[in-house]
């Protein structure tokens, strides 16, 4: 039995791959669990207000800003990555796909495919990655209860950023950037006004009094701190 399912698990070389990544997974969550870590680094505040995430209810073109977003920040996007740690919606992911490719080398009988099995994680990285949207569902409902943001506001004045939309005037749009291993995802406004285009570093400058949006600048100068 043990060597069917050794057999299983490491062959044709499609299984191969995904055991093999899974196992690397598997560690992670092994050091993060002995390190006390193993939600993920993030300190669980409900009664923090804050503006991460993409707010829904916020003044965005959404056409525009959309339309402006990469096809990276889409796809984070539609598997929850921002509303869940990314970690852990890598984790779903990278296990979903392990699970399909070890049913379909039995399915499809793949196991004479030789080295040509791997390109069927080709296809099972796309269902999987579809599976994942709503299997991180439940998570999300959780960790909103559990009061995740992905990092409490006050922590991210004085962080670099990266634009994933324009702004000018008084447009809200969206911007990014990555806190242990995290994409956050949050509106932000530039605070002079002046045009800030999609893709540029910013800095985060301030928070909006109801906690909507964060002011940003392009550059870090005196002029802007002060």
């Amino acid at each position: 039995m043990l060597s069917t399912l050794s057999e299983l698990l490491f062959h044709p070389l499609s299984n191969a791959i995904m055991t093999i990544l899974s196992g690397i997974t598997a560690l992670y969550w092994i050091f993060s669990f002995l390190a006390g870590d193993f939600l993920g680094d993030m300190d669980f505040a409900p009664e923090v207000d804050g503006g991460i995430g993409v707010d829904t209810d916020a003044d965005i073109d959404a056409g525009e800003a959309g339309g402006e977003q990469s096809f990276f920040s889409k796809a984070l996007e539609f598997v929850n990555v921002g509303k869940v740690p990314f970690m852990i919606v890598y984790s779903v992911f990278k296990f979903i796909a392990w699970i399909i490719t070890l049913l379909s080398s039995v399915v499809f009988k793949i196991a004479d495919w030789g080295w040509k099995s791997a390109l069927i994680l080709i296809p099972v990285f796309i269902i999987a990655f579809l599976i994942t949207r709503y299997a991180t569902k439940p998570l999300v409902k959780m960790y909103n209860a559990m009061g995740y943001n992905g990092e409490e506001a006050h922590d991210l004045i004085g962080r670099i950023a990266r634009m994933r939309s324009a702004v000018t005037g008084d447009k809200i749009g969206a911007a990014e950037l990555v806190i242990n291993n995290d994409v956050i995802r949050i509106n932000v406004k530039s605070k002079s006004g002046d045009p800030i285009n999609y893709n540029s570093e910013v800095m985060i400058a301030d928070e909006s009094t109801d906690k909507r949006y964060y002011y940003v600048v392009p550059e870090i100068t005196l002029n802007n701190i002060l």
